[in-house]
């Protein structure tokens, strides 16, 4: 069985601000296998590295990242959140991410598609990332999304590159079957650790489909998801994972 993967969940994010530079960098240190991030557009349509549907962190609470011109997002401080004494860090475009991180680990582009958006700035979302990745070099790096239309016109754009789909938590294994046989393109699930068990992954083994699993941040959590196999582990505590994984290799 291949070893189970670990992925930092938006960077290093208990030890500096989520989906920055400094966040990525910290990860590094770990010697971790992947950096796992959130890709939205700003207003004109840049493809930049940001979670939330609002900027309440920046204590801009009714807005959105697509509100400002990417110039201004550079402005802005992404890292004041995490502490006061933090180093000003303005947003990082996926350019700037893939140029900067793909040589150095496997990379998870997970793509925001949001309900408010036209589907033009969806479809242009979804262009932007697999144009920047570029031709799929196996696993190297993997697109994934919530949004299960934007994966089918990801796949109608790319039909070569690894496309994983991301599962609600009150996403079943009734629906998990029915998304690989009406899907079969899907590389694999992205799965909440509350969702996996023996059924789910004896499920994804019989279709060869990639198992992923977030956010595994415990030790129940993380042990669980290593006991199963999976591939792809997603944690904020990738060093925890990367001692537990290392640990249980030794039995």
């Amino acid at each position: 069985m291949k070893e189970t993967l670990i992925y930092a969940h938006r960077g290093a994010n208990t030890e500096a601000a989520e989906n920055t530079r400094s966040a990525f960098d910290q990860s590094l240190v770990y010697a971790i296998d992947g950096i796992e991030t959130d890709i939205q557009l700003s207003r004109d349509e840049v493809a930049v590295l940001w979670h939330d549907r609002y900027l309440g962190k920046l204590n801009l609470p009714d807005k959105h990242i697509d509100d400002f011109e990417f110039a201004r997002l550079r402005q802005m401080n992404f890292a004041a959140h995490f502490s006061a004494d933090a180093k000003a860090e303005g947003i990082v475009s996926l350019q700037e991410f893939i140029a900067t991180y793909r040589q150095r680990c496997r990379l998870l582009l997970e793509i925001k598609n949001r309900e408010w958006e036209p589907r033009s700035r969806h479809e242009s979302k979804v262009r932007q990332v697999l144009d920047l990745a570029g031709a799929s070099q196996g696993d190297a790096i993997l697109v994934s999304s919530f949004n299960l239309d934007s994966l089918i016109f990801a796949h109608q754009c790319a039909p070569d590159f690894p496309l994983v789909y991301n599962f609600e938590p009150e996403q079943t294994l009734a629906d998990a079957r029915r998304a690989l046989a009406e899907q079969s393109f899907l590389y694999g699930l992205c799965l909440p650790i509350a969702s996996l068990n023996a059924a789910m992954v004896s499920l994804l083994r019989e279709h060869r489909k990639c198992i992923a699993v977030y956010t595994c941040n415990s030790d129940g959590e993380i042990a669980h998801a290593l006991e199963l196999g999976v591939d792809i582990l997603i944690s904020d505590v990738p060093q925890k994972a990367l001692a537990m994984r290392a640990e249980m290799s030794k039995s």
